[in-house]
């Protein structure tokens, strides 16, 4: 199983950034996907989940009507698409695979927001 992250960068407060996490190993389609996020010196936060399917997402509230997930089976592939950053949007994004028994992590992707 893997999952690699990619998108982030440095954006300016009010701006825009989609990432990406590019899955293999394992048959995406069946298994809901997770997005986190870690600042300097705090814990590890969800950001958003979606089903299997796609039908159903969740949000911390933190970023809700901000931020969306969605995912294209065909390509193994979920996103993250986040507007109106602002500077506590600063942290690691991670993308999370549950597979069977275990969770898998990607390496992170660094998304800075400021001026």
């Amino acid at each position: 199983v893997q999952v690699v992250e990619s998108g982030g960068g440095l954006v300016q407060p009010g701006g825009s950034l989609r990432l990406s996490c590019a899955a293999s190993g394992f048959t995406f389609s069946r298994y809901p996907m997770s997005w986190y996020r870690q600042a300097p010196g705090k814990e590890r936060e969800l950001v958003a989940r979606i089903s299997s399917a796609g039908g159903s997402t969740n949000y911390a509230d933190s970023v809700k009507g901000r931020f969306t997930i969605s995912r294209d089976n065909a390509k193994n592939t979920v996103y993250l698409q986040m507007n109106s950053l602002k500077p506590e949007d600063t942290a690691v994004y991670y993308c999370k695979a549950p597979v069977g028994y275990l969770d898998y992590w990607g390496q992170g992707t660094q998304v800075t927001v400021s001026s």
